[in-house]
């Protein structure tokens, strides 16, 4: 599968007041994946949040990856991105069926990309690369180590944590096929510099392939 390009990933805090213009402004300035992440009990507005968020993707072309909740994911028939503490990823495999995306959370450990390979992951995700306000005290993961899974996999190559279009370059440049980014996109003044954003972080994967 041909994954290359902006994961954009929402953060309820960072978007409150101005989820669905935030989102479209990302969308249209160019997203490969976008993965709803929210973390509340709240089952009901997350389920009309992620249908809103399906209309969009649908809209711009863009696939939806629901974040650590593969049953939502089964009703709305989109992907998931599993942690290593939410179950097989052979269970979401079965439950989505073989055309689904699935990612899967590989911190710093090649071994565990290798894992979810086998086990059918459609990418794998490395990280955190630079201190993450999402994910503060998540392991550290270096560009030594993702341009020795670049060698050693065959899927495509997710990284997250921290990233910026200041410092996104040398990820791309080691063997990064997916920038996954949160408040690097979504902490902007206006739906203009999402969109402004988008199409950078978009044009830095352009260049190098």
């Amino acid at each position: 599968m041909k994954l290359r390009g902006l994961y954009a990933i929402t953060d309820s805090q960072l978007l409150a007041g101005k989820f669905l213009a935030y989102v479209e402004a990302a969308l249209d300035g160019g997203v490969t994946l976008l993965q709803y992440r929210d973390k509340s009990s709240d089952e009901a507005r997350r389920l009309r949040e992620a249908e809103k968020l399906r209309e969009l993707c649908s809209r711009y072309k863009t696939r939806l990856i629901i974040n650590d909740d593969a049953e939502l994911a089964a009703r709305l028939g989109v992907g998931v991105h599993l942690g290593l503490t939410d179950g097989p990823l052979t269970t979401a495999r079965a439950l989505l069926g073989s055309k689904a995306i699935i990612g899967a959370t590989c911190h710093s450990q090649i071994e565990l990309a290798e894992q979810a390979a086998k086990e059918g992951a459609s990418y794998v995700a490395f990280g955190r690369f630079f201190n993450s306000s999402t994910k503060p005290g998540a392991p550290a993961a270096s560009v030594e180590m993702l341009a020795q899974a670049r060698a050693r996999l065959q899927l495509p190559i997710c990284v997250i944590g921290g990233i910026t279009l200041e410092n996104a370059e040398p990820l791309v440049a080691h063997g990064a096929d997916l920038l996954a980014v949160v408040h690097g996109l979504f902490g902007a003044d206006s739906t203009q510099e999402v969109t402004r954003r988008a199409r950078a972080f978009n044009d830095l994967l352009k260049y190098q392939v």
